[in-house]
């Protein structure tokens, strides 16, 4: 069981299968968030992220936890940006390695879905004419 779980600064997408493979898997399984231009029908500028860091941390590392539970994982990975993002800048990555694909298949899934769920990272929007808090801001 190998974990890579960061609140960072940047994605570094060139770390993906690095951080993945494992001699035991046959399939890993990424997901990468980024930055889309429209939201509703409205241009979109840039987003930004905040995240109460050690509290997002720990988060993560339950939902791993229960990742590897549910799934026979030998790695996954999960980071997450903070702070300003432009259009097409990845904001989330997240994966695992397994021996077989339906495996990291469901465990890429339920890692990003509950990641949005329950970590405390909140998402501001900016449009031309105004910016929303995505997510409940505290």
């Amino acid at each position: 069981m190998e974990i890579n779980i960061k609140i960072v600064k940047q994605i570094d997408t060139s770390i993906v299968y690095q951080s993945l493979s494992h001699q035991e898997s046959g399939g890993v399984c990424v997901f990468i968030g980024s930055v889309r231009n429209l939201t509703n029908k409205q241009i979109v500028n840039k987003l930004f992220f905040e995240a109460y860091e050690s509290m997002a941390v720990l988060e993560m590392e339950k939902i791993v936890k229960v990742a590897f539970e549910k799934w026979d994982l030998q790695k996954v990975i999960m980071h997450h940006a903070v702070g300003e993002k432009k259009i097409g800048e990845p904001v989330v990555l997240v994966g695992a390695s397994s021996a077989h694909r339906e495996s990291c298949f469901q465990a890429c899934r339920f890692l990003i879905d509950t990641l949005k769920e329950n970590v405390p990272i909140w998402k501001k929007e900016f449009f031309e004419n105004n910016e929303v808090w995505v997510t409940p801001h505290p």
